[in-house]
């Protein structure tokens, strides 16, 4: 429970880092010990019926520690960064009502990025030019969209994947609603509305580790259901198209339900784009200011990990509790 002295700083918590680095096992014991739930920032999670696919918490799991910011929507349901963070927000507000600490586990940096630091304020989603740009992409394809946003913000183009259509196509959109770059919407507001005294504690594994446990992972997704969860899926009618089935897994689970590849087609390609996912992942949150890096050895035990862990937080509410006792000062008032 956190002291009236420690919750006036609004303390927020978040473990974050790649796919299969072995968060969600260590967040258990971090929330145990400081008897609290999982907050999740994970762009997929957030979709009901897509469970074995985005590597979810088992029922086991949540009935140990409360895991919230799951099965929001349906597959067919858009979901962006500014609906999580509205969530989100109610979920963190909840817990210091209760005393407790929020606890922020995922993968999603750009989710993290929000929560921790604010939203940009780009404009609205316009459905006509949604519409336009649809057009454009099922005449041009993904290539021809991304060239479209090298033509006309570079620099948005320079940090987005060319197969990442949604956010490719957002960026344009924010320059045919406002005339305005995204890229130059980011540079001024430089997610600086920081609302939180954060702690970011990110764990890393060396590469070809980090590696084999992704191989071994979806090994085990595909041998405990994950290609009838996406028969399933499709048979419900979400689509190919939609951007929850273009996520990892499913959009090459997809693709070999279509004849279109062989079954050690689809593997070999999966793994690979997870592999090169987990590398973006880590770039991005490279970048990321304040991070405290927690490296995992090959063969060491994620409950002595999660020890590590729980001394960071200890180290950060304890000095957030100094700082106030020593100036009688306080960053935030209820009142506030």
């Amino acid at each position: 429970m956190l002291s009236d002295a420690v919750r006036h700083y609004r303390p927020l918590v978040v473990l974050l880092g790649p796919t299969a680095v072995g968060k969600s096992r260590v967040a258990l014991q971090v929330a145990k010990h400081f008897d609290t739930e999982i907050l999740t920032a994970d762009s997929r999670q957030v979709y009901r019926g897509m469970d074995i696919g985005t590597d979810k918490p088992t029922a086991d799991e949540r009935n140990e520690v409360p895991h919230r910011l799951l099965d929001l929507v349906d597959p067919d349901d858009p979901f962006n960064t500014g609906r999580y963070r509205s969530v989100a927000l109610k979920e963190i507000e909840r817990l210091y009502a209760a005393n407790r600490l929020p606890f922020v586990v995922g993968g999603t940096g750009l989710y993290i990025r929000t929560l921790v630091r604010g939203l940009c304020p780009a404009p609205e989603a316009d459905p006509l030019v949604r519409a336009d740009l649809k057009k454009l992409s099922e005449q041009k394809g993904r290539d021809g969209l991304y060239a479209e946003l090298i033509r006309v913000d570079p620099e948005s183009a320079a940090r987005l994947h060319p197969n990442d259509e949604s956010k490719v196509m957002r960026a344009l959109e924010v320059y045919r609603v406002s005339g305005r770059l995204m890229s130059a919407m980011h540079d001024e507001h430089r997610f600086q509305d920081a609302s939180f005294s954060s702690l970011l504690i990110g764990l890393q594994r060396a590469k070809e580790v980090l590696y084999r446990r992704i191989d071994e992972r979806i090994d085990w997704q595909l041998a405990h259901g994950m290609v009838e969860e996406t028969r399933s899926l499709l048979d419900k009618g979400y689509g190919r198209e939609l951007g929850s089935m273009k996520g990892l897994g499913y959009r090459h689970i997809s693709a070999y339900l279509a004849n279109e590849y062989e079954y050690a087609d689809m593997l070999r390609l999966f793994k690979r784009d997870t592999r090169r996912f987990a590398k973006r992942q880590m770039t991005w949150f490279r970048k990321e200011p304040g991070i405290e890096w927690v490296s995992v050895g090959e063969d060491e035990a994620l409950e002595h990990v999660a020890r590590r862990v729980i001394a960071h937080i200890e180290q950060f509410l304890s000095t957030l509790g100094e700082h106030q006792q020593s100036t009688g000062v306080r960053a935030w008032s209820e009142k506030d």
